[in-house]
């Protein structure tokens, strides 16, 4: 899944493009959560008219979450990405909108939240967000056996913690968390002053041929 994303103003802009039939052959407006209004200029000018009790310009989190222009995926996977996104930014209970487009049999969901905490009338920070929806975006291409753009591949080889398609399958197989594994990864590399006190920790020896990708 690619994840693209923006802090941003401009309710009334957002709202015209996301409604937009001319350039997408299908437009739906699939969830309006937490605000009064249930149609999606009424919703963002809800958030805006909320953020002038702050300082917030850039009220809104706005989200885009694509397959692979040769893939099509299920709803679902969409709905389990927003979860983890989410969970991560803390915006399980933030009013949000989601507006589905389709062209040419190709689906992809634009989400857009509101940043501003109702009830510490302050936006919700979002520090280094790029960085954490790529991670998210990896995740979800491995676990969806999908190939896996350049973009994100470039970044895996900057770091031997994220896992490869091979590796997260050879995971998958052995019935162990990826996750986990790469956690402990994370934590012997800390400790280890050279990769061959690294290697020697039982926790590397076993996937360091699929994780040789860095000398430190």
């Amino acid at each position: 899944m690619i994840i693209k994303a923006s802090q941003r103003g401009g309710a009334r802009q957002l709202a015209a493009h996301l409604l937009n039939e001319i350039d997408n052959q299908h437009v739906e407006l699939t969830d309006v959560r937490g605000f009064i209004s249930d149609d999606l200029h009424g919703a963002l000018l809800e958030a805006h008219s909320i953020s002038k009790a702050t300082r917030c310009k850039q009220f809104m989190f706005s989200i885009c979450l694509s397959p692979p222009p040769t893939e099509t995926v299920p709803t679902e996977v969409f709905e389990a990405a927003l979860e983890r996104i989410e969970v991560e930014f803390g915006f399980e209970n933030q009013p949000r909108a989601l507006v589905f487009h389709e062209k040419e049999a190709r689906r992809h969901l634009h989400a857009v939240y509101s940043r501003i905490d109702i009830e510490e009338m302050k936006a919700i920070n979002l520090p280094h967000f790029k960085n954490k929806l790529r991670d998210i975006s990896r995740e979800i291409f491995l676990e969806q056996d999908l190939k896996i753009p350049r973009g994100l591949m470039n970044s895996q080889d900057r770091d031997f913690t994220n896992f490869t398609l091979q590796e997260y399958q050879q995971a998958k197989r052995e019935r162990r968390d990826p996750k986990a594994i790469k956690a402990a990864f994370q934590e012997s590399w800390n400790i280890a002053d050279s990769t061959k006190a690294f290697r020697k920790r039982g926790t590397g020896r076993r996937y360091w041929p699929l994780t040789r990708r860095s000398h430190k």
